[in-house]
């Protein structure tokens, strides 16, 4: 047979074979008809031998049924494979196959030769055609391993992709460290895995999870054991019982009640090319690691630390938002003790955690932005954006671009594109305040918004949706606007899923003080400065105010308190109202004679705000003059002028 027709056997063999014994049996078998040889003696079988622990088993077997591997010469296979050389036996020829990754292939061709093959067979043509076959045979099976190689190196990649893909969507880190020890368990055919990862302050390496511990973490110093050693230099090692070096950690062994027989360790490097830690794996199925282990380990580590640099710095993140949104909801917190504020804070728990939308009234200052953030801290949506539109302030002309945005050139001045307030508070919260002076022609704008769930901007026409939860807040009275044809009732209808009326301070006076220890702390902390004490006579002052600017008016008061006194106790004629906190009070801020001349009651009116003034700077004349935008000397006249006497502290 020409060697180009027996070449085109082995490559079409070479493309089908999934074995070594499927690669060599048709090939073989087109060797046995007789006219690939010159002379009349004619091959009968071809058995091709491989020695295996000692003995020797058959590979191929192709030919007449009566001659087998038993017919073989021992003797002859033995002194083939240690010489390298072919042998000739009676009717057999034993030659070794030329194949570097299987050594160990003898081929055993049967000759029809009853007295046995000539001396001279070795020398003659027919051999020599006979060793140029089996010699590009040997080429078929290196090209046949190397492309087994190749595939199971890509199916050996794709399965590292695959898995280094599903790292990449953790979020938990230890169910992270936990896949990627398993992960590597399967694919380097080992016993155990652990990632080590690098406590510099501490000086240790961190072990999570080492599979076979119960999952505990496991803490050995930095600079010990085969993981040490690999932190410190960042290149690979590989260790088994062979070595004549122990390097392996033994306390380890000793806790665990565990024998390390082999280990592989590979540093994992972040993104910056700094050293994070070690990924380890322990007692390979075949008793060692290889280098295509080592290989694949440092493949499976690039992944991992990329993964794991990603789920820290996530986790890094969400903790960040997670204490910021505490923060902020600490900063909104519902004070007091009343049974108002009780059933209040009652009801916002129920509704926080649902997505109705919420109707909030009560006078102004009564704290509603407060409980629409505190509904909204309460919800799932309390890491989503919480944005405030007070639709008071709001011309009719920009309500409908401030709320659903515009496009670029949709109007003068409109010089590039812009979200609307729906837009920016997606999957969050927006809290629409005084929706009782919002135009008919915007409360038509909003319900449509709210039935379809889309928004359109101004100049554009595309729907774009949204997921926003409404909170509205007014101080007016809704239903008399309804009857007045001033308010959209079908808008009405659904804005009030819940209504949620908040309470004036005035009916809860027994949370006053409360409150304004509450900002007093706050303001104190914010300037700086120690917290002072509020006297009997202040907090009566306090306790007996009608509070007609309800919990802002507090607020104001004992903000100007903290700021512009420095007393360590702070006493009733510190605490400065807006109007008189008793209304049959004799000197009565609010009461004008009106028997008096227009020019008498403006010098009344003048001095009572100066002394004001004067009392609130803590009778301190130049910060007074500075408050009321005037020169010292300026002040000075003006008291003179009104009959006062001046005084500083």
């Amino acid at each position: 047979m020409p060697s180009t027709t027996f070449a085109n056997h082995l490559f079409a063999s070479i493309d089908r074979a999934r074995s070594i014994d499927q690669l060599l049996h048709d090939p073989i078998a087109s060797l046995l008809t007789p006219s690939h040889l010159t002379g009349s003696i004619a091959t009968t079988a071809s058995i091709v031998m491989t020695a295996s622990k000692g003995a020797w088993k058959s590979i191929v077997s192709v030919g007449k049924p009566s001659v087998s591997a038993a017919n073989i010469p021992m003797t002859a296979l033995s002194d083939c494979l240690d010489s390298r050389r072919p042998q000739v036996s009676g009717a057999w020829v034993l030659l070794p196959i030329p194949s570097s990754n299987a050594p160990d292939l003898i081929a055993c061709i049967a000759f029809d030769a009853p007295a046995g093959l000539p001396e001279n067979f070795l020398k003659g043509p027919d051999f020599e055609t006979i060793r140029e076959h089996y010699c590009l045979l040997g080429q078929a099976i290196d090209s046949w391993y190397r492309q087994q190689k190749n595939s199971r190196e890509v199916i050996r990649l794709n399965q590292i992709l695959e898995v280094a893909a599903n790292w990449h969507t953790h979020q938990d880190l230890d169910r992270l460290l936990q896949d990627m020890a398993q992960a590597a368990t399967r694919l380097l055919r080992s016993d155990r895995a652990s990632i080590f990862l690098w406590d510099k302050p501490a000086r240790e390496l961190v072990g999570h999870p080492a599979l076979g511990m119960e999952g505990k973490p496991l803490r050995i110093a930095d600079d010990k054991g085969l993981a040490g050693a690999v932190l410190a230099s960042e290149q690979p090692r590989r260790w088994d019982r062979s070595d004549p070096t122990d390097e392996v950690d033994r306390k380890v062994d000793t806790s665990s009640g565990y024998r390390t027989d082999s280990l592989l360790a590979v540093p994992l490097i972040d993104p910056r090319g700094k050293p994070m830690g070690v990924f380890e794996v322990i007692n390979h199925a075949d008793g060692r690691f290889d280098l295509q282990d080592e290989n694949d380990l440092l493949e499976l580590a690039r992944h991992a630390s990329a993964a794991l640099s990603n789920t820290q710095t996530m986790q890094r993140l969400i903790q960040t938002r997670d204490r910021l949104t505490k923060d902020a909801a600490s900063q909104v917190q519902l004070i007091g003790h009343s049974s108002e504020m009780i059933q209040l804070k009652t009801t916002v728990t129920r509704v926080g955690d649902t997505d109705l939308a919420v109707l909030l009234l009560g006078e102004n200052g009564t704290g509603k932005e407060v409980v629409s953030r505190q509904i909204h801290y309460q919800s799932k949506r309390r890491f989503e954006p919480f944005i405030a539109v007070n639709c008071a302030a709001i011309t009719e002309t920009l309500l409908e671009s401030e709320l659903f945005g515009h496009e670029k050139g949709a109007f003068t001045d409109a010089h590039e594109t812009r979200n609307g307030k729906f837009e920016l508070a997606n999957g969050g919260t927006l809290f629409l305040d005084e929706i009782g002076d919002m135009s008919l022609a915007g409360q038509a704008k909003l319900l449509r918004v709210l039935e379809e769930k889309v928004v359109v901007r101004v100049g554009g026409s595309a729907a774009i949706p949204v997921n926003v939860r409404v909170i509205a807040a007014t101080n007016q009275n809704l239903v008399e606007l309804v009857r007045n044809k001033k308010f959209r009732e079908d808008l009405y209808f659904r804005l009030t899923v819940v209504t949620i009326q908040l309470p004036p301070l005035r009916s809860r006076g027994e949370d006053v003080l409360q409150l304004a220890d509450y900002f007093l702390t706050t303001f104190c902390n914010k300037i700086g400065r120690s917290k002072p004490q509020l006297s009997a006579s202040a907090k009566k002052r306090l306790s007996s105010h009608d509070w007609p600017g309800n919990v802002r008016e507090l607020r104001n008061i004992i903000e100007r308190v903290a700021y512009l006194t420095s007393e360590d106790i702070i006493d009733d004629t510190q605490i400065d109202f807006v109007r008189s906190p008793r209304s049959n009070q004799e000197d009565d801020n609010s009461i004008v004679d009106l028997s008096k001349s227009l020019a008498d009651a403006t010098s009344d009116f003048q001095a009572k705000y100066i002394e004001q003034q004067i009392k609130a700077c803590n009778r301190n004349i130049t910060q007074a003059a500075e408050r009321m935008g005037l020169q010292r000397s300026n002040l000075y006249r003006k008291m003179k002028q009104l009959g006062m006497q001046p005084q500083d502290p």
